[in-house]
């Protein structure tokens, strides 16, 4: 099989995507915005041909890279996993007969108010929802629903450029903020009170084949706005022990029913709270901040290998041993500026050590980033453990104990 795979230098971990595809007997042609010659001769090693386009996201630059490339011979799949280039390239599969992911559920999956609307009209339970370019029109949908809402981009990812409104004044600053004063496209909601979490797949031929769920704590808002927060991420090995999480597994597989999901990795967000179980959106990509990673060492896999098999053969070849929990905890500088140096880290490894995977701790004299730019903005620790409420544990205490002093 030729499989035509999107960016494979950056974010760092694309390279895992390209290794795995050449692991499993796949003839790669990648397509990426640096010079074939910046490529490492590690990556280079699983290529047999790369084209270089100015940017990935322009569907025009895209499609003529791929019209390229199949001048030369047969494509059989176009592949990407970064939610910037799920659009264009399920375009570009369009224009070039490609099988994948179609334009439909590419745009669903990421325009937040239309994945809403389709949602609500298959009697997928989800917060009301409005995408407006009126403020007028965000005011109104405040009133009618009721504060707090929330103010975001379309087409975002995570928390960021998310405002949440109490109130008229802080309604009118999120207008403001968002851009959407000045015309720009928001996704208003209505705030959904509860636990949030998230349900990840492999799927194929719209059959989801392995399954993760994770949970946040707190809720990323909540997260990307406190300095004294050590927020966590963590993935149950709980997912197939008993019906707790049936429903949510149910909503994934509607969800992906109704929005056309056939052969892919996704991401999935819920909250589960007074009003029950709620959807709030899904991307048609792997998640964020390396959780693949965190999969792989709860379930003793090779994750990214796995995905390959599916997207090359159509069928499995590792099982999921749910032997961990695993997840995150993100700390957090002190004070912005740059980092002078840590505390707690020798008793952590006394504590914790056979059950730490691997941690980040950027060098003292390191410039700080801002609590919103996200989980693996500043240092952070990674650990699995048999038990999850023993891994919760473990986390609570290095998100107390270890400290990042900033000045």
């Amino acid at each position: 099989m030729h499989v035509v795979f999107v960016e494979p230098s950056f974010p760092r971990n694309q390279r895992e995507f390209v290794r795995a595809l050449h692991a499993v007997g796949a003839s790669v042609t990648a397509i990426g915005e640096g010079s074939a010659q910046a490529l490492d001769p590690e990556l280079k090693s699983w290529l047999d041909g790369y084209e270089q386009v100015p940017s990935v996201t322009n569907g025009e630059a895209l499609l003529a890279a791929v019209k390229r490339i199949q001048s030369r011979g047969w494509v059989d799949r176009l592949e990407t996993t970064v939610e910037a280039h799920i659009m264009p390239c399920a375009w570009v599969r369009e224009q070039c007969t490609i099988p994948g992911t179609s334009t439909r559920t590419a745009w669903l999956c990421r325009d937040k108010p239309a994945m809403k609307e389709a949602l609500r009209e298959a009697g997928v339970a989800t917060a009301e929802s409005l995408g407006t370019n009126d403020p007028a029109e965000a005011r109104a949908f405040a009133k009618r629903v009721g504060f707090p809402v929330i103010l975001k981009p379309r087409d975002g990812a995570g928390a960021a450029g998310t405002y949440r409104a109490n109130d008229e004044a802080s309604l009118e600053a999120a207008i403001q903020g968002s851009g959407l004063a000045a015309g720009a496209g928001v996704a208003c909601e209505e705030f959904i009170e509860g636990h949030e979490g998230f349900y990840d797949t492999l799927t194929v031929g719209g059959h989801i084949v392995h399954d993760f769920v994770s949970h946040y704590y707190p809720n990323v808002l909540e997260a990307m706005r406190e300095r004294w927060i050590s927020p966590q991420i963590v993935a149950t090995n709980r997912v197939d022990a008993d019906d707790t999480y049936d429903e949510v597994k149910a909503l994934g597989r509607r969800v992906q029913e109704v929005l056309g999901v056939e052969t892919s990795a996704t991401h999935m967000e819920w909250f589960f709270g007074p009003k029950g179980l709620k959807f709030s959106e899904i991307g048609c990509r792997p998640p964020g901040v390396r959780m693949w990673d965190v999969y792989a060492a709860a379930n003793e896999i090779d994750i990214y290998r796995e995905w390959a098999q599916l997207i090359v053969h159509g069928a499995p070849a590792q099982r999921l041993s749910r032997r961990y929990a695993a997840g995150m905890v993100a700390l957090r500088p002190s004070q912005d500026g740059r980092i002078v140096r840590y505390e707690g880290q020798a008793e952590m490894q006394r504590r914790y050590g056979q059950h730490l995977m691997d941690s980040h701790f950027p060098e003292p004299g390191t410039r700080t980033q801002g609590v919103e730019a996200g989980y693996h903005a500043n240092a952070w620790v990674r650990a699995r453990h048999e038990s999850f409420d023993e891994l919760r544990a473990m986390l609570d205490w290095i998100g107390e104990n270890v400290r990042v002093i900033g000045g």
